[in-house]
Protein backbone atom coordinates (compact mmCIF):
# COMPACT_ATOMS: atom_id res chain seq x y z
CA UNK A 1 0.00 0.00 0.00
CA UNK A 2 1.19 3.52 -0.82
CA UNK A 3 0.15 6.93 0.51
CA UNK A 4 -1.73 7.52 -2.74
CA UNK A 5 -3.96 4.54 -1.91
CA UNK A 6 -5.10 6.32 1.28
CA UNK A 7 -6.89 9.06 -0.66
CA UNK A 8 -4.49 11.90 0.12
CA UNK A 9 -4.45 14.98 -2.14
CA UNK A 10 -1.53 15.62 -4.54
CA UNK A 11 -0.06 18.46 -2.44
CA UNK A 12 0.26 16.16 0.55
CA UNK A 13 1.66 13.31 -1.54
CA UNK A 14 4.36 15.66 -2.83
CA UNK A 15 5.23 16.70 0.73
CA UNK A 16 5.41 13.06 1.88
CA UNK A 17 7.67 12.23 -1.05
CA UNK A 18 9.89 15.25 -0.29
CA UNK A 19 10.22 13.97 3.28
CA UNK A 20 11.51 10.62 1.96
CA UNK A 21 8.57 8.41 2.96
CA UNK A 22 7.28 5.82 0.50
CA UNK A 23 4.96 3.50 2.43
CA UNK A 24 2.62 4.28 5.33
CA UNK A 25 3.06 2.59 8.68
CA UNK A 26 0.23 0.38 10.02
CA UNK A 27 -1.20 3.13 12.24
CA UNK A 28 -1.14 5.55 9.31
CA UNK A 29 -2.80 3.05 6.97
CA UNK A 30 -5.68 2.52 9.38
CA UNK A 31 -6.06 5.99 10.88
CA UNK A 32 -5.81 8.26 7.82
CA UNK A 33 -8.91 6.96 5.96
CA UNK A 34 -11.00 7.05 9.17
CA UNK A 35 -9.96 10.62 10.01
CA UNK A 36 -10.64 11.69 6.43
CA UNK A 37 -14.17 10.32 6.78
CA UNK A 38 -14.79 12.71 9.67
CA UNK A 39 -15.14 10.17 12.49
CA UNK A 40 -13.66 10.59 15.96
CA UNK A 41 -10.69 8.32 16.60
CA UNK A 42 -9.06 6.77 19.63
CA UNK A 43 -5.72 5.55 18.30
CA UNK A 44 -3.00 3.52 19.96
CA UNK A 45 0.28 2.24 18.59
CA UNK A 46 3.85 1.62 19.66
CA UNK A 47 5.94 4.73 20.16
CA UNK A 48 7.87 5.63 17.03
CA UNK A 49 5.44 4.11 14.52
CA UNK A 50 4.24 7.36 12.95
CA UNK A 51 1.21 8.45 15.00
CA UNK A 52 1.98 12.12 14.31
CA UNK A 53 1.68 11.74 10.55
CA UNK A 54 -1.36 9.54 11.16
CA UNK A 55 -3.36 12.55 12.34
CA UNK A 56 -1.43 15.43 10.71
CA UNK A 57 -1.92 14.37 7.08
CA UNK A 58 -5.72 13.91 7.21
CA UNK A 59 -6.04 17.05 9.36
CA UNK A 60 -4.33 19.11 6.66
CA UNK A 61 -6.49 17.63 3.93
CA UNK A 62 -9.70 18.37 5.81
CA UNK A 63 -8.59 21.97 6.32
CA UNK A 64 -7.36 22.43 2.74
CA UNK A 65 -10.68 23.93 1.50
CA UNK A 66 -10.19 26.76 4.02
CA UNK A 67 -6.66 27.59 2.83
CA UNK A 68 -6.26 30.99 1.21
CA UNK A 69 -3.51 33.52 0.67
CA UNK A 70 -5.40 36.44 2.18
CA UNK A 71 -3.49 38.61 4.66
CA UNK A 72 -6.61 39.37 6.68
CA UNK A 73 -6.53 37.71 10.12
CA UNK A 74 -10.29 37.23 9.89
CA UNK A 75 -9.75 34.85 6.99
CA UNK A 76 -7.46 32.66 9.10
CA UNK A 77 -9.32 31.66 12.29
CA UNK A 78 -8.07 28.74 14.39
CA UNK A 79 -9.70 25.67 12.87
CA UNK A 80 -7.48 22.89 14.30
CA UNK A 81 -6.04 22.58 17.81
CA UNK A 82 -3.38 20.03 18.77
CA UNK A 83 -2.61 19.68 22.48
CA UNK A 84 0.70 18.17 23.63
CA UNK A 85 1.99 17.71 27.21
CA UNK A 86 5.53 19.07 26.79
CA UNK A 87 7.34 21.77 24.88
CA UNK A 88 9.54 19.28 23.02
CA UNK A 89 6.58 17.24 21.81
CA UNK A 90 4.67 20.37 20.79
CA UNK A 91 7.63 21.54 18.71
CA UNK A 92 8.00 18.09 17.17
CA UNK A 93 4.34 18.03 16.08
CA UNK A 94 4.62 21.60 14.76
CA UNK A 95 7.64 20.62 12.65
CA UNK A 96 5.62 17.74 11.17
CA UNK A 97 2.74 20.11 10.35
CA UNK A 98 5.12 22.49 8.55
CA UNK A 99 6.76 19.59 6.69
CA UNK A 100 3.51 18.18 5.33
CA UNK A 101 1.82 21.56 4.72
CA UNK A 102 4.68 23.03 2.65
CA UNK A 103 2.59 22.96 -0.55
CA UNK A 104 -0.59 24.31 1.08
CA UNK A 105 -1.29 27.95 2.06
CA UNK A 106 -2.23 26.94 5.60
CA UNK A 107 -0.80 28.82 8.55
CA UNK A 108 0.38 27.07 11.71
CA UNK A 109 2.11 28.07 14.91
CA UNK A 110 3.34 26.49 18.13
CA UNK A 111 2.75 28.04 21.55
CA UNK A 112 4.32 26.81 24.79
CA UNK A 113 5.61 28.15 28.07
CA UNK A 114 9.12 29.09 29.09
CA UNK A 115 9.37 31.89 26.49
CA UNK A 116 7.99 35.41 26.12
CA UNK A 117 4.31 35.49 25.15
CA UNK A 118 4.47 38.69 23.10
CA UNK A 119 5.94 37.14 19.95
CA UNK A 120 3.35 34.35 20.14
CA UNK A 121 0.55 36.88 20.55
CA UNK A 122 1.57 38.76 17.40
CA UNK A 123 1.51 35.55 15.34
CA UNK A 124 -1.88 34.51 16.74
CA UNK A 125 -3.42 37.90 16.09
CA UNK A 126 -2.12 37.74 12.52
CA UNK A 127 -4.28 34.66 11.93
CA UNK A 128 -3.44 30.93 11.89
CA UNK A 129 -5.54 27.89 11.04
CA UNK A 130 -3.54 25.35 13.05
CA UNK A 131 -2.30 25.79 16.62
CA UNK A 132 -0.09 23.27 18.39
CA UNK A 133 0.00 24.11 22.08
CA UNK A 134 0.68 23.03 25.61
CA UNK A 135 -2.48 23.42 27.75
CA UNK A 136 -1.16 25.93 30.29
CA UNK A 137 0.19 28.42 27.78
CA UNK A 138 -2.95 28.07 25.65
CA UNK A 139 -5.08 29.11 28.62
CA UNK A 140 -2.77 32.07 29.17
CA UNK A 141 -3.49 33.25 25.63
CA UNK A 142 -7.20 32.72 26.13
CA UNK A 143 -7.02 34.90 29.23
CA UNK A 144 -5.11 37.56 27.29
CA UNK A 145 -7.74 37.36 24.53
CA UNK A 146 -5.07 36.72 21.90
CA UNK A 147 -6.78 33.55 20.64
CA UNK A 148 -10.35 32.51 19.89
CA UNK A 149 -11.38 28.84 19.93
CA UNK A 150 -15.02 29.18 18.85
CA UNK A 151 -14.32 28.08 15.26
CA UNK A 152 -12.20 24.99 16.00
CA UNK A 153 -13.31 22.11 13.80
CA UNK A 154 -10.68 19.52 14.77
CA UNK A 155 -9.15 18.73 18.17
CA UNK A 156 -6.19 16.39 18.64
CA UNK A 157 -4.98 15.20 22.03
CA UNK A 158 -1.50 13.72 21.61
CA UNK A 159 0.15 11.54 24.29
CA UNK A 160 -2.98 11.54 26.40
CA UNK A 161 -1.46 9.36 29.09
CA UNK A 162 1.25 11.91 29.78
CA UNK A 163 -1.43 14.60 29.99
CA UNK A 164 -3.01 12.63 32.80
CA UNK A 165 0.30 11.94 34.50
CA UNK A 166 1.24 15.63 34.53
CA UNK A 167 -2.09 16.75 35.97
CA UNK A 168 -3.46 18.52 32.89
CA UNK A 169 -7.00 17.16 33.18
CA UNK A 170 -8.49 20.33 34.77
CA UNK A 171 -6.90 22.44 32.03
CA UNK A 172 -8.14 20.11 29.31
CA UNK A 173 -11.68 20.26 30.66
CA UNK A 174 -11.56 24.05 30.63
CA UNK A 175 -10.36 23.98 27.03
CA UNK A 176 -13.04 21.50 25.98
CA UNK A 177 -15.70 23.83 27.39
CA UNK A 178 -14.47 26.59 25.06
CA UNK A 179 -14.66 24.51 21.88
CA UNK A 180 -17.70 24.07 19.63
CA UNK A 181 -19.73 20.99 20.50
CA UNK A 182 -19.78 20.01 16.84
CA UNK A 183 -16.20 19.08 16.00
CA UNK A 184 -14.00 16.12 15.14
CA UNK A 185 -11.85 14.89 18.04
CA UNK A 186 -8.84 12.58 17.89
CA UNK A 187 -7.06 11.00 20.85
CA UNK A 188 -3.70 9.31 20.32
CA UNK A 189 -1.46 7.58 22.84
CA UNK A 190 1.10 4.80 23.04
CA UNK A 191 -0.51 3.39 26.19
CA UNK A 192 -4.10 3.14 27.38
CA UNK A 193 -5.52 3.06 30.90
CA UNK A 194 -8.91 3.31 32.56
CA UNK A 195 -8.36 7.05 33.03
CA UNK A 196 -7.73 7.42 29.30
CA UNK A 197 -11.02 5.68 28.61
CA UNK A 198 -12.86 8.08 30.90
CA UNK A 199 -11.29 11.04 29.11
CA UNK A 200 -12.22 9.55 25.75
CA UNK A 201 -15.84 9.21 26.86
CA UNK A 202 -15.89 12.94 27.67
CA UNK A 203 -14.32 14.30 24.49
CA UNK A 204 -15.07 11.72 21.76
CA UNK A 205 -18.35 11.02 20.01
CA UNK A 206 -18.79 7.41 18.92
CA UNK A 207 -15.04 6.99 18.30
CA UNK A 208 -13.46 4.27 16.26
CA UNK A 209 -10.78 2.43 18.22
CA UNK A 210 -7.64 1.83 16.17
CA UNK A 211 -4.91 -0.36 17.62
CA UNK A 212 -2.30 -1.78 15.31
CA UNK A 213 -0.66 -3.90 18.03
CA UNK A 214 -1.40 -5.30 21.46
CA UNK A 215 -1.70 -2.56 24.04
CA UNK A 216 1.46 -1.39 25.79
CA UNK A 217 3.72 -3.51 23.60
CA UNK A 218 7.21 -2.51 22.49
CA UNK A 219 8.86 -2.73 19.11
CA UNK A 220 10.25 -6.13 18.16
CA UNK A 221 13.34 -4.42 16.75
CA UNK A 222 14.52 -3.43 20.26
CA UNK A 223 16.96 -5.66 22.15
CA UNK A 224 16.37 -5.55 25.93
CA UNK A 225 19.11 -6.09 28.52
CA UNK A 226 19.23 -5.87 32.31
CA UNK A 227 22.39 -5.37 34.35
CA UNK A 228 21.95 -6.16 38.08
CA UNK A 229 24.11 -3.73 40.02
CA UNK A 230 24.32 -2.27 43.51
CA UNK A 231 22.96 1.25 43.78
CA UNK A 232 26.31 2.82 44.75
CA UNK A 233 28.05 1.23 41.71
CA UNK A 234 25.57 2.35 39.08
CA UNK A 235 27.41 5.37 37.76
CA UNK A 236 30.68 3.45 37.52
CA UNK A 237 28.95 0.71 35.54
CA UNK A 238 27.30 3.31 33.32
CA UNK A 239 30.66 4.91 32.51
CA UNK A 240 32.12 1.44 31.83
CA UNK A 241 29.30 0.57 29.43
CA UNK A 242 29.49 3.90 27.61
CA UNK A 243 33.24 3.57 27.12
CA UNK A 244 32.89 0.03 25.72
CA UNK A 245 29.74 0.50 23.62
CA UNK A 246 30.12 1.59 19.99
CA UNK A 247 26.78 3.42 19.92
CA UNK A 248 27.26 6.92 18.55
CA UNK A 249 24.33 8.36 20.53
CA UNK A 250 22.93 7.24 23.88
CA UNK A 251 19.90 8.61 25.73
CA UNK A 252 20.15 8.02 29.49
CA UNK A 253 17.04 8.27 31.67
CA UNK A 254 17.16 9.31 35.31
CA UNK A 255 14.38 10.11 37.75
CA UNK A 256 15.14 13.57 39.20
CA UNK A 257 16.52 16.90 38.05
CA UNK A 258 19.26 16.82 40.67
CA UNK A 259 20.31 13.31 39.68
CA UNK A 260 20.27 14.37 36.03
CA UNK A 261 22.69 17.26 36.60
CA UNK A 262 24.97 15.30 38.91
CA UNK A 263 25.24 12.32 36.56
CA UNK A 264 25.99 14.62 33.61
CA UNK A 265 28.81 16.25 35.58
CA UNK A 266 30.23 12.83 36.49
CA UNK A 267 30.21 11.59 32.88
CA UNK A 268 31.96 14.72 31.63
CA UNK A 269 34.63 14.24 34.31
CA UNK A 270 35.07 10.69 32.97
CA UNK A 271 35.78 12.07 29.49
CA UNK A 272 32.33 11.17 28.10
CA UNK A 273 30.69 14.20 26.39
CA UNK A 274 27.27 14.54 28.00
CA UNK A 275 24.56 17.15 28.43
CA UNK A 276 21.40 17.30 30.53
CA UNK A 277 17.80 18.12 29.75
CA UNK A 278 15.19 18.49 32.50
CA UNK A 279 12.34 20.67 33.68
CA UNK A 280 14.51 23.33 35.35
CA UNK A 281 16.37 24.09 32.13
CA UNK A 282 15.29 27.15 30.15
CA UNK A 283 13.80 26.59 26.73
CA UNK A 284 16.98 27.85 25.06
CA UNK A 285 19.13 25.48 27.13
CA UNK A 286 16.87 22.54 26.32
CA UNK A 287 16.88 23.36 22.62
CA UNK A 288 20.68 23.73 22.55
CA UNK A 289 21.16 20.44 24.42
CA UNK A 290 18.83 18.61 22.05
CA UNK A 291 20.43 20.15 18.95
CA UNK A 292 23.91 19.21 20.19
CA UNK A 293 22.73 15.63 20.74
CA UNK A 294 21.12 15.40 17.31
CA UNK A 295 24.11 16.76 15.40
CA UNK A 296 26.58 14.53 17.27
CA UNK A 297 28.38 17.23 19.27
CA UNK A 298 27.15 15.55 22.45
CA UNK A 299 27.29 11.77 22.55
CA UNK A 300 25.20 11.24 25.70
CA UNK A 301 22.02 13.07 26.66
CA UNK A 302 20.85 12.59 30.25
CA UNK A 303 17.13 13.30 30.64
CA UNK A 304 14.20 12.98 32.97
CA UNK A 305 10.88 11.47 31.89
CA UNK A 306 9.14 14.84 31.90
CA UNK A 307 11.65 16.48 29.58
CA UNK A 308 12.31 13.50 27.33
CA UNK A 309 8.80 13.06 25.94
CA UNK A 310 8.95 14.41 22.42
CA UNK A 311 12.63 13.69 21.75
CA UNK A 312 12.46 12.39 18.20
CA UNK A 313 15.67 11.14 16.61
CA UNK A 314 15.34 9.01 13.49
CA UNK A 315 18.15 6.58 14.26
CA UNK A 316 18.89 6.55 18.00
CA UNK A 317 20.77 3.29 18.61
CA UNK A 318 20.58 3.02 22.40
CA UNK A 319 18.55 3.98 25.46
CA UNK A 320 19.81 3.32 29.00
CA UNK A 321 17.56 3.32 32.06
CA UNK A 322 19.93 4.50 34.78
CA UNK A 323 16.92 4.30 37.12
CA UNK A 324 13.82 2.27 36.28
CA UNK A 325 10.62 4.32 36.05
CA UNK A 326 8.01 4.11 38.79
CA UNK A 327 5.33 3.02 36.33
CA UNK A 328 5.79 0.25 33.79
CA UNK A 329 4.06 2.29 31.08
CA UNK A 330 6.86 4.86 31.25
CA UNK A 331 9.31 2.12 30.30
CA UNK A 332 7.42 1.69 27.04
CA UNK A 333 7.73 5.40 26.31
CA UNK A 334 11.38 5.54 27.27
CA UNK A 335 12.61 2.74 25.07
CA UNK A 336 10.31 3.93 22.30
CA UNK A 337 12.94 6.60 21.59
CA UNK A 338 15.03 3.85 19.94
CA UNK A 339 14.11 1.22 17.36
CA UNK A 340 11.88 3.69 15.51
CA UNK A 341 10.45 3.09 12.03
CA UNK A 342 11.64 -0.52 11.94
CA UNK A 343 15.28 0.21 12.77
CA UNK A 344 17.32 -1.75 15.30
CA UNK A 345 17.75 -0.43 18.83
CA UNK A 346 19.00 -1.48 22.24
CA UNK A 347 17.45 -0.78 25.66
CA UNK A 348 19.69 -1.34 28.70
CA UNK A 349 18.45 -1.10 32.29
CA UNK A 350 20.68 -0.84 35.35
CA UNK A 351 18.68 -2.50 38.13
CA UNK A 352 19.56 -2.31 41.81
CA UNK A 353 17.99 -4.69 44.35
CA UNK A 354 15.32 -2.19 45.45
CA UNK A 355 14.15 -1.90 41.81
CA UNK A 356 13.39 -5.59 41.33
CA UNK A 357 9.70 -4.99 41.92
CA UNK A 358 9.60 -2.40 39.16
CA UNK A 359 11.40 -4.76 36.81
CA UNK A 360 8.81 -7.46 37.50
CA UNK A 361 6.00 -4.99 36.70
CA UNK A 362 7.69 -4.03 33.42
CA UNK A 363 8.16 -7.65 32.36
CA UNK A 364 4.53 -8.36 33.20
CA UNK A 365 3.33 -5.37 31.15
CA UNK A 366 5.36 -6.06 28.02
CA UNK A 367 5.01 -9.85 28.46
CA UNK A 368 8.73 -10.41 28.03
CA UNK A 369 11.40 -11.88 30.29
CA UNK A 370 14.36 -9.56 29.87
CA UNK A 371 17.75 -11.35 29.83
CA UNK A 372 20.22 -10.39 32.54
CA UNK A 373 23.92 -9.69 32.05
CA UNK A 374 26.69 -9.12 34.56
CA UNK A 375 29.99 -7.24 34.41
CA UNK A 376 32.78 -8.43 36.67
CA UNK A 377 33.27 -6.02 39.53
CA UNK A 378 29.80 -4.50 39.28
CA UNK A 379 27.64 -7.34 40.55
CA UNK A 380 24.72 -6.44 42.78
CA UNK A 381 25.41 -6.64 46.51
CA UNK A 382 23.16 -8.06 49.24
CA UNK A 383 19.58 -7.07 48.64
CA UNK A 384 18.90 -5.98 52.20
CA UNK A 385 21.56 -3.28 52.36
CA UNK A 386 20.57 -1.65 49.08
CA UNK A 387 16.90 -1.90 49.88
CA UNK A 388 17.39 -0.15 53.24
CA UNK A 389 19.36 2.63 51.60
CA UNK A 390 16.83 2.79 48.79
CA UNK A 391 13.80 3.50 50.97
CA UNK A 392 14.94 6.99 51.85
CA UNK A 393 16.13 7.67 48.31
CA UNK A 394 12.82 6.43 46.94
CA UNK A 395 10.85 8.93 49.01
CA UNK A 396 13.18 11.73 47.93
CA UNK A 397 12.99 10.59 44.32
CA UNK A 398 9.19 10.54 44.33
CA UNK A 399 9.07 14.00 45.89
CA UNK A 400 11.57 15.42 43.38
CA UNK A 401 9.72 13.82 40.46
CA UNK A 402 6.43 15.34 41.58
CA UNK A 403 8.10 18.73 41.92
CA UNK A 404 9.47 18.47 38.39
CA UNK A 405 6.10 17.54 36.95
CA UNK A 406 4.55 20.56 38.61
CA UNK A 407 7.42 22.72 37.41
CA UNK A 408 7.12 21.44 33.84
CA UNK A 409 3.36 21.94 33.95
CA UNK A 410 3.92 25.52 35.05
CA UNK A 411 6.61 26.06 32.40
CA UNK A 412 4.21 25.04 29.66
CA UNK A 413 2.23 28.12 30.51
CA UNK A 414 0.37 27.64 33.77
CA UNK A 415 1.14 30.31 36.32
CA UNK A 416 2.21 28.77 39.61
CA UNK A 417 1.64 30.25 43.02
CA UNK A 418 4.79 31.35 44.77
CA UNK A 419 5.68 28.98 47.56
CA UNK A 420 5.98 30.62 50.98
CA UNK A 421 9.53 31.08 52.13
CA UNK A 422 10.69 28.93 55.00
CA UNK A 423 11.09 30.75 58.28
CA UNK A 424 14.67 31.76 58.98
CA UNK A 425 16.45 30.01 61.83
CA UNK A 426 19.08 32.76 62.14
CA UNK A 427 18.47 35.14 65.05
CA UNK A 428 19.18 38.90 64.81
CA UNK A 429 22.46 38.37 66.64
CA UNK A 430 23.64 36.20 63.75
CA UNK A 431 23.45 32.89 65.59
CA UNK A 432 21.80 29.97 63.81
CA UNK A 433 19.56 28.26 66.34
CA UNK A 434 19.02 25.29 64.04
CA UNK A 435 22.62 24.19 64.58
CA UNK A 436 23.12 21.08 66.70
CA UNK A 437 24.43 21.32 70.24
CA UNK A 438 28.22 21.54 70.08
CA UNK A 439 30.01 22.27 73.39
CA UNK A 440 33.07 24.43 72.91
CA UNK A 441 36.28 24.30 74.92
CA UNK A 442 35.74 27.76 76.38
CA UNK A 443 31.99 27.27 76.75
CA UNK A 444 31.30 23.76 78.08
CA UNK A 445 27.63 24.55 78.56
CA UNK A 446 26.82 24.88 74.84
CA UNK A 447 27.57 26.56 71.48
CA UNK A 448 30.00 29.43 71.73
CA UNK A 449 28.30 32.79 71.69
CA UNK A 450 24.80 31.44 72.13
CA UNK A 451 22.79 33.62 74.55
CA UNK A 452 21.58 31.87 77.60
CA UNK A 453 17.91 30.97 77.28
CA UNK A 454 15.75 32.09 80.17
CA UNK A 455 14.19 29.62 82.50
CA UNK A 456 10.58 28.77 82.01
CA UNK A 457 8.40 31.52 83.36
CA UNK A 458 11.29 33.99 83.60
CA UNK A 459 11.89 37.13 81.57
CA UNK A 460 13.95 37.06 78.40
CA UNK A 461 17.02 39.28 78.30
CA UNK A 462 16.84 42.35 76.07
CA UNK A 463 19.91 41.15 74.19
CA UNK A 464 18.12 37.92 73.38
CA UNK A 465 15.02 39.71 72.08
CA UNK A 466 16.69 42.51 70.14
CA UNK A 467 19.80 40.74 69.00
CA UNK A 468 22.08 43.45 70.41
CA UNK A 469 23.79 44.47 73.62
CA UNK A 470 21.64 45.66 76.47
CA UNK A 471 21.03 45.42 80.14
CA UNK A 472 19.15 42.51 81.57
CA UNK A 473 15.79 43.36 83.02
Amino acid sequence: MSFADLGLMPELLRAVEDAGYTQPTPIQSEAIPVVLSGRDVMGGAQTGTGKTAGFTLPLLQRLAPHANSSTSPARHPVRALVLAPTRELAMQVHESVLTYAKHLPLRATCIYGGVDMRAQMEILRGGVEIVVATPGRLLDHVQQKSIQLNQVQMLVLDEADRMLDMGFIPDIRRILAMLPAKRQSLLFSATFSNEIKKLADQMLNDPQLIEVARRNTVSETIEHQVYPVSAHSKRNLLAHLLKNEVASQVLVFVDTKFGCSRLTHYLNNCGIPADAIHGDKSQQQRTEALDGFKNGTTRVLVATDVAARGIDIDDLPMVINYVLPNTAEDYVHRIGRTGRAGKQGKAISLVSPEEKGRLADIEKLIKLKIPQHTVTGFESGPAGADEDRGRGRGRDRDRDRDRERRSERDNTGRRSRSAPKAASTVAPDGFDYSRPYEPAADNPSGNAGKPEAPKRGGKRPVAFLLGGAGRKT
